[in-house]
């Protein structure tokens, strides 16, 4: 210990000499660098750079998680009986009341025939939410087709993911009628946008929403496609690993077909970064 004490008021009588210029600015960044590595040897760390929030266990395990084959999912309802909830689902109310309903329905004309996905929501605060049972997510890419119009009421229907509960997730919505697209982040049942765009709707009757959970190094991001164009990008992390589902909020109906989900690998390192 008193190597560590003693090494550090070395250093620091070493940085008390005078300069100018670029010497003086790198003679300066080189004894801030042996200095937090000298306090290390002290036994105490003053100020930690680069320190990401996961510990080097908990993002291998992480990683691990995403490695795992059953994440891999394609929901296409085909298998499932109609009028009921598709297995592997359980339908979570999210908002000021439980006023809708999910089902499976018979639909020749689909993506993936014979069955689709009704999510219906009959009031303005209602968030109608659909979670797939058994599967954790860090960083997902989810896909699915969406269709309203035909008897459909107009509304807001998209995706959820990060979610721990009913209170506590993000969600990509989009208002095909008004032509809008936005991701919010719910946590203890307040909502947040994080971002809006406008987008353009093709003239098909079936639309894909792609919604991709990523990171670089310590920024986390979500990226958001309709109809194969990007429509919108931000940036947060308040949220973590958490279930993924379908979503309908407000007076809203939407059809939902071919439901996929699959993990990202993270890009983040195991261990931070060397400080120079």
């Amino acid at each position: 210990m008193h190597y560590g004490y003693e090494r550090v008021r070395q250093i620091q009588v070493g940085c008390d000499g005078q300069g100018s210029g670029v010497t003086f600015f790198v003679k300066a960044l080189r004894c801030v660098g042996v200095v937090a590595v000298a306090g290390v040897l002290a036994g105490g760390i003053g100020t930690a750079w680069a320190v990401p929030k996961e510990t080097s266990k908990e993002k291998a395990e992480h990683l691990r998680q995403q490695a795992n084959p059953q994440l891999f999912n394609d929901w296409t309802f085909d298998k499932d009986d109609v009028g009921s909830i598709p297995k592997g689902f359980v339908p979570v109310a999210s908002g000021d009341q439980q006023a809708g309903s999910w089902k499976v329905e018979a639909q020749a004309a689909v993506p993936s025939a014979p069955n689709v996905l009704l999510g219906t929501s009959g009031c303005g605060g209602c968030h109608e939410i659909l979670v797939a049972q058994g599967f954790q997510y860090e960083y997902p890419d989810l896909v699915v087709r969406i269709q309203q119009g035909a008897g459909l009421a107009a509304g807001q229907v998209g995706v959820v993911f990060g979610m721990k509960d009913a209170q506590n997730y993000y969600a990509t919505v989009v208002d095909i009628a008004q032509k809008t697209i936005q991701v919010v982040r719910v946590i203890d049942g307040k909502e947040s946008v994080l971002g809006r765009a406008a987008i353009k709707v093709k003239p098909v009757e079936w639309h894909t929403l792609r919604v991709q959970r990523n990171t670089i190094i310590s920024k986390d991001f979500v990226e958001t496609f309709f109809d194969g164009s990007l429509a919108l990008s931000v940036e947060d992390q308040a949220l973590g690993v958490g279930q993924v589902g379908m979503l309908v909020r407000g007076d809203a109906s939407a059809r939902f077909d071919n439901f996929n989900a699959a993990p990202l690998y993270s890009s983040r390192p195991l261990s931070a970064p060397a400080a120079y």
